[in-house]
This record gives structure tokens, C-alpha cells and sequence, in this order.
């Protein structure tokens, strides 16, 4: 089982931590830091509540203005990258909200190694339209990281980060941002348009529609960021944007030999296979399957997968697949009959039912 995340932060990284700070503070109290963070509260928090911690604590170990701290802190955080590091935009976010200008010079330099994108939230609820003029001219710069955090920023539903329910009503800010960077040539940076398209889609389907009516089949690139973007609306079977990528016929199209077990047990492996078969080349093809999940309440819940979606240039073609029925901290199973569907195009043409069974009693 992988190491939780909150664990990175070891005495080793902390102490490093305070000799940095010391290098550009003489009289810094390394022992009294070390002290301080690994306090009888320690043990009991999460990942985000350790980041919250660190950035309580540098705030008392240094003992200047705002803008001091960040003197300090700005040089530090060259040695330190990558997700651990997001102390660093956490202190600014808890104490920078009242320094506008001072925070946002924080969150360029602590986002070149790290991400500011959850701490600038707060700055757009706060500011909202001083801090996206300002998201506007990072996605401007020569620097992806910052192009980059234009976007991943003003994302409305950022993973992990509390939603912007402005941008999730009305995210027409948020698409001026992403037509200054839609021709972006950082993956980096297109990765993150996409997931911002993708979030926009599940609250307003109709505006992320219209921009791949725009912009679709002009680069590889803006082909990508569309296909991206729409995989919400693709596997609800959004009829405008399976047309749109060509999903959007399955007539000419027959499952052949639909097999799957009758019975699987818990923490095994389901199987399935099945042969498509058409008259003409098959073409244009989304294969998705349904798993129709017994839940406590012997309620359903369907989860859709993806198995294929591609041109297939042949009048037949065959699938395998299996899937897990392991439990895991993220899903449950219960015993009782199940179902699996098979969809072309967002049509599902198949539908089985079969029984999860617990070998253990």
C-alpha cells in the first residue's frame, strides 16, 4: 500500500526547511520551528491541515511585516518543489489576503516549483475582477508555469479546492482566459484548458458545445484540448458533441457473441467479450460499458468505462475485458444481481444482468 501523502513531511524535511530559512535569516530559531511544527496536534492531521500547520507556524517563527516574511520566504522556496511545497501559497492565502499586489508577486514565484492554484482562489473571491486582469497577463508570460495557473486557477470545479460557484453560474471571465491560451503550445498548459473546459461542461454542456463548434479540426492541438474537454458530455452521450466527433451512428453496427459470467465473487475479476460486427467498415466508434453497482440502499449506481474509441477500419471486431470487483476505500461492493451494459455511441445495444457473491461467508 502506497505512503500517504501527508507523510512526506519527515523531521528531515522540516529541519532542511528551517536551515533554508536561517541561510536567509540569521537569527531564525531552527530548534524551536522543528519544535513547534511536530507539536501533539501533528499526529491527528491530514495532508492540506499539515500545509495550513507549516504556514501557522513560519508565521510565528517570523516575526517581521507581511511583506518581510515574504523577503524571506520567496528565496526559501527555491529549494523546495512539487506539492509538498504548497505551504508556501498556503501562508500567503491565509496571510496575504489583505496585500494584494505583495501576494500576487508571491504566488508568481512560489508557482514556478510548486502551484498556486488553490491559494489565488481565495484572491478571486475576494478580488475577483482585479485578480482575473491579473490571471489574464500570466496568461501572457513567457513562463508555462504561470500560463498555466491562469487556467488551472480559475478552474470552477477544482479537485480538491473549494468551488467557485461564480464561475460555476457564469464562467464567461474564465473563457476570455482560455481563448488568450487555446493555442498554447505547452502541453502543460493544454491539459489544463481542457480540464477548465471539461469543468465548464458539467454546469453550462451549451458553451463548452459552442467551443468546439469553433474551434474544432483548425490545429492538433485545439483537436486535443476538444476531445478533452468534452469527455463528461461523451460519456453522458451528449448527442451534439458525439456528432460533433463523429459518434453519432451506431445503426450499421451489431454485437455478436455477447458473453460474461453469470456470478463473480468479491475481490475478483469479472469477464466479458463480445464481437462488433457491421455490413461496412465499423468507422467512427465510442465502446463504452456500464456497470449497473448494488448499493447498500439495493439501489443502483451506474459507472461508465471506456474500452475503446477510435476509427476502426474493419467490418469486425473483437473484445475482451475484465473488471474488478476488488474492494476498495473508494467503493464498497455488495452482493446481489448486477448489471452490465454495452454502449456504441452513447446507444447502449446490450444488457445482462449477473450476481456478485461473497466467497468469505
Amino acid at each position: 500500500m502506497a505512503e500517504q501523502l501527508k507523510y512526506v513531511y519527515t523531521e528531515d524535511y522540516i529541519k532542511n526547511l528551517g536551515n533554508k530559512i536561517k541561510e536567509n535569516y540569521k537569527d531564525f530559531d531552527e530548534k524551536a520551528f522543528l519544535l513547534s511544527i511536530f507539536d501533539t496536534s501533528w499526529d491527528d492531521l491530514e495532508l492540506k491541515q499539515r500545509m495550513r500547520h507549516i504556514a501557522i507556524k513560519l508565521n510565528k517563527a517570523l516575526p517581521f511585516s507581511y511583506e518581510k516574511q515574504l523577503s524571506i520566504l520567496k528565496p526559501v522556496s527555491k529549494s523546495f518543489s512539487s506539492f509538498e511545497a504548497m505551504f508556501f501559497q498556503d501562508f500567503v492565502e491565509v496571510y496575504g489576503l489583505d496585500d494584494f499586489e505583495n501576494s500576487m508577486k508571491a504566488l508568481e514565484v512560489f508557482t514556478i516549483d510548486s502551484s498556486s492554484e488553490f491559494a489565488i482562489r481565495q484572491f478571486i473571491l475576494k478580488y475577483e475582477d482585479k485578480t482575473i486582469r491579473q490571471m489574464k497577463q500570466w496568461a501572457k508570460s513567457k513562463n508555462e508555469h504561470l500560463r498555466r495557473l491562469a487556467s488551472e486557477g480559475c478552474r470552477p470545479r477544482l479537485p480538491w479546492a473549494v468551488a467557485l460557484e461564480c464561475f460555476k453560474k457564469n464562467p464567461k471571465k474564465v473563457l476570455e482566459i482560455l481563448e488568450i491560451l487555446k493555442n498554447d503550445e505547452s502541453v502543460y498548459v493544454q491539459k489544463s484548458v481542457a480540464n477548465n473546459l471539461n469543468d465548464i461542461s458539467k454546469d453550462n454542456p451549451h458553451l463548452v458545445i459552442d467551443f468546439v463548434k469553433n474551434n474544432l479540426e483548425k490545429t492538433k492541438q485545439l483537436d486535443w484540448i476538444c476531445k478533452h474537454a468534452s469527455r463528461t458530455l461523451l460519456k453522458k452521450g451528449n448527442k451534439d458533441i458525439l456528432k460533433l466527433f463523429n459518434f453519432d451512428k451506431s445503426s450499421h453496427i451489431n454485437i455478436k457473441n455477447f458473453s460474461c459470467d453469470s456470478s463473480v465473487n468479491i475481490n475478483e475479476n469479472f469477464a466479458f467479450a463480445f464481437i462488433l460486427e457491421a455490413n461496412e467498415n465499423i468507422g467512427n466508434v465510442r465502446v463504452e460499458y456500464i456497470i449497473d453497482y448494488l448499493k447498500s440502499n439495493q439501489k443502483h449506481n451506474k459507472k461508465i468505462f471506456m474500452i475503446s474509441q477510435n476509427e476502426i477500419k474493419t467490418t469486425s471486431k473483437s473484445f475482451l475485458k475484465k473488471q474488478s470487483f476488488k474492494n476498495m476505500t473508494t467503493r464498497k461492493h455488495y452482493t446481489g444481481k448486477h448489471y452490465i451494459s454495452i454502449l456504441i455511441n452513447g446507444e447502449e445495444k446490450i444488457k445482462k444482468e449477473f450476481y456478485l457473491n461473497d466467497a468469505s461467508n
